[in-house]
């Protein structure tokens, strides 16, 4: 049912959206961007100073937990998941290679970090 809301409300809106994202480091810092998505894909990008991080998911995925792939400018890969608390926001965990784990917020919530 999510998910056929999310594509009307994106339909409506010209099949596509952006909103804010941040990420939270494990030392503690917030990269923050835009996460980006439209009928077919979905895809995101953040920094702070000299680290860029940036990935991709499948917008049309159902369900509320969507899988996530990312890469950074530092060469660390991780995957992780989003779960969506509404048709425009939610949260999840990305596990890198190195083994560190990072968590992120998108939508209204991450307009406040």
């Amino acid at each position: 049912m999510k998910t056929v809301i999310l594509a009307a409300v994106v339909l409506l809106a010209g099949c596509s959206a952006t909103l804010p994202v941040a990420v939270i480091a494990p030392d503690g810092s917030v990269l923050r961007g835009l996460n980006t998505f439209s009928l077919g894909s979905g895809t995101f990008s953040v920094s702070k100073a000299s680290l860029e991080c940036h990935g991709s998911y499948d917008a049309t995925a159902h369900g509320p937990t969507i899988s996530i792939a990312a890469i950074c400018s530092d060469g660390r890969r991780g995957i992780g998941r989003a779960v969506r608390d509404g048709p425009f926001s939610g949260s999840g965990k990305i596990t890198m290679t190195d083994g560190s784990v990072a968590t992120f917020v998108y939508g209204a919530a991450a307009e406040g970090l």
